[in-house]
């Protein structure tokens, strides 16, 4: 139902810039149109050390693991042609795997968002917009403004292989009135942003956000928030991720709870559906001078019809953001992060790793 539903809705918040113009009133100062465009980098870095498992040199020795990394450095490109026409195109780097590819083992550029954006003002509540094209998914786009440690890994759906953060489609999102939250909804491929499309399936997303305390001073920093992708691998193949999301934020503390349910018919509508379910739950506590705490844990049973196999990871960190003016950030975070995987076959070691981490997002 939701899938037919939103349709006409996003067909009408494209169509809305053609409705007709009301004349404005004496005094109205027209919105700048000025054409502008910027540049801006993200850049994680870190130096990791693989506590275990231990692993074999070319010379047989056992040996622990350690590397200095460059996990992602982003180019962005944003701008705007008027005030309700935007643009964005962030080249993404990424390590070569490729089996007999020249560049295996090299940092190779791939693209990462480029769409184009119609913003709403106008005709909506401040903050509504159409886009098109690469872009962020609606959960990871809302949830990353919580969860601030990205440099140190990804989201709790993502690590667990269930979703990547972009995708390629159509999406609108409503900023509700008075702040009491905001509706985001789309269709997208479903096979993320570093795979092609694949076949007639598309992946449809919604999520809707509620802030019940829109105007008490510290209960305006909850927020509920439900979230759907409703995809297929193949005709009638259930390819299925929702999430339930309680969120807060303060200016003394960030926490979040989320529960996930998934179900997975893999390749095939004639393969038994698998259904997992898991929960994540971070806390950053944080200090007027830039000291802030990270502690999260994640828990995961895969096939819920076989409850012994478990995966858990706790993650434990201090972090100092450097002082700065603007939108512009710069973090170091020194962290451990030990991840378990009970009850599988073969035995899967425990892997714990030690790593200092720094941010600049400019």
């Amino acid at each position: 139902m939701f899938k037919w539903l939103s349709v006409p809705v996003l067909v009408l918040a494209i169509a809305a810039p053609s409705s007709a113009q009301v004349t404005p009133a004496a005094g109205y100062t027209p919105p700048d149109d000025t054409p502008a465009i910027k540049v801006g980098v993200v850049i994680f870095t870190d130096y990791t050390v693989q506590q275990q498992p231990k692993i074999k040199d070319t010379d047989l020795n056992e040996v622990t693991l350690s590397a200095f990394q460059v996990g992602r450095a982003y180019i962005n490109v944003t701008g705007n042609i008027s005030h309700t026409v935007l643009f964005r195109v962030t080249p993404d780097i990424t390590r070569e795997t490729g089996v007999g590819s020249s560049l295996n083992g090299s940092y190779t550029f791939r693209l990462k968002y480029a769409y184009a954006q119609w913003n709403l003002d106008d005709y909506m509540a401040k903050g509504s917009f159409a886009r098109f094209g690469m872009q962020q998914n609606p959960y990871f786009d809302f949830f990353e403004t919580v969860y601030r440690y990205r440099f140190q890994g990804t989201i709790f759906n993502e690590r667990e292989g269930y979703q990547s953060s972009a995708d390629v489609g159509a999406a609108f999102r409503y900023n509700l009135p008075q702040n009491y939250g905001d509706i985001q909804t789309g269709f997208f491929n479903g096979e993320n942003y570093n795979k092609p499309e694949v076949n007639d399936q598309k992946s449809f997303m919604f999520r809707g956000t509620l802030r019940p305390f829109h105007t008490h001073s510290v209960l305006r920093g909850l927020r509920l928030t439900g979230f759907v992708n409703k995809d297929a691998y193949v005709k009638n193949a259930d390819r299925t991720r929702a999430l339930f999301a309680t969120t807060f934020e303060h200016p003394n503390l960030n926490a979040a709870f989320e529960y996930l349910a998934t179900t997975d018919q893999n390749a095939s509508a004639t393969k038994t559906a698998v259904d997992g379910r898991g929960w994540s739950v971070f806390v950053t506590p944080k200090s007027a001078r830039g000291w802030e705490g990270i502690v999260r844990f994640d828990h995961l049973v895969p096939n819920k019809d076989v409850k012994s196999q478990v995966r858990e990871r706790t993650i434990a960190g201090v972090a100092y953001w450097f002082p700065h003016q603007g939108s512009v950030s710069a973090a170091l975070l020194f962290d451990v992060d030990n991840a378990t995987f009970d009850g599988f076959s073969p035995a899967q070691p425990t892997q714990r790793r030690f790593a200092v981490h720094a941010l600049v997002n400019f």
